[in-house]
């Protein structure tokens, strides 16, 4: 998405846009040794079953497992894994200073039909050898997942394609629903937010149960697949989740919705509106 060769926007200009930062454009990743990989794996399990634990959550958690590891280094590799304990108190990742964070728009609110509020946010995804970021976008009334990507950074380039993904496919919601993360305040997502007159809703900084649906996609994908499944190469990762996706869109029920899909669900209301 950065142009090099743009003829009024500089590199830096064009960084700042996108919520990159120039450092992070020009660096040019080193191979991860298999030793961090596993340590990253096990930290992922770790968060992924107790996401209210931090950096001495986890450092205490895997020394009651008899492996040590200083926390300074348990929080810089939170930091690469874009992790932060969704509990009140220090972040070890934040949202970008210059970024415009905008208010909570769903507390409170009857959320009654498919397309009123979509959600979105970023996970670790570990492979057999490296890993990667998946985002994705999830409709809340029927948990249907609408879209999603996979990236090898946690840039704002991938969270914007699928958002148009997402748009160009399903038409518009009435409120949009992101983290405070910088992927999402940058103006390069949320120019197209609001070029579609869509209502953008932040959660609370801290705040675990404000995004609790995407969280709990999370815990469900990286359980039922992804652990059980470490891809090797980036395209098997992509060929795998598209099969899982469409498995928990068209025939995984769930008990909150009844014991319907999520297809179901979204589809079966929408026809029902239309009707009306």
């Amino acid at each position: 998405m950065i142009d090099r060769g743009h003829p009024q926007l500089s590199i830096v200009r064009q960084c700042a846009l996108l919520g990159v930062s120039r450092s992070g454009f020009y660096y040019r990743p080193h191979p991860v040794d298999d030793a961090t990989l596993a340590l990253l794996r096990q930290m992922d399990e770790i968060y992924t079953a107790y996401p209210f634990m931090g950096s001495r959550g986890i450092q205490r958690e895997r020394k009651r497992r008899g492996q040590y590891v200083s926390r300074h280094r348990i929080r810089r590799l939170m930091r690469l894994m874009g992790l932060q304990a969704v509990a009140p108190g220090p972040h070890t990742s934040r949202p970008h200073p210059a970024h415009r964070k905008y208010p909570y728009l769903l507390r409170n609110l009857v959320i009654d039909r498919p397309d009123q509020v979509w959600a979105t946010d970023i996970t670790y995804v570990p492979m057999a050898k490296g890993f990667l970021y998946l985002v994705a976008i999830l409709d809340w009334y029927s948990r249907r997942v609408l879209a999603w990507r996979v990236s090898n950074t946690l840039d704002t380039e991938f969270c914007v394609l699928c958002l148009e993904d997402a748009l160009r496919r399903h038409g518009r919601p009435e409120i949009f629903n992101t983290d405070q993360g910088a992927q999402f305040t940058a103006d390069a997502f949320t120019q197209v937010l609001k070029e579609h007159g869509i209502a953008i809703s932040m959660d609370g900084k801290g705040r675990a149960l404000d995004n609790v649906f995407v969280e709990r996609l999370w815990r469900t994908v990286k359980y039922e697949y992804i652990y059980l499944n470490p891809a090797e190469t980036g395209t098997a990762l992509k060929q795998g989740l598209t099969t899982y996706f469409d498995w928990y869109n068209q025939q995984r029920a769930h008990s909150s919705l009844d014991d319907q899909t999520p297809d179901e669900v979204y589809f079966n209301t929408l026809s029902q509106q239309r009707a009306a």
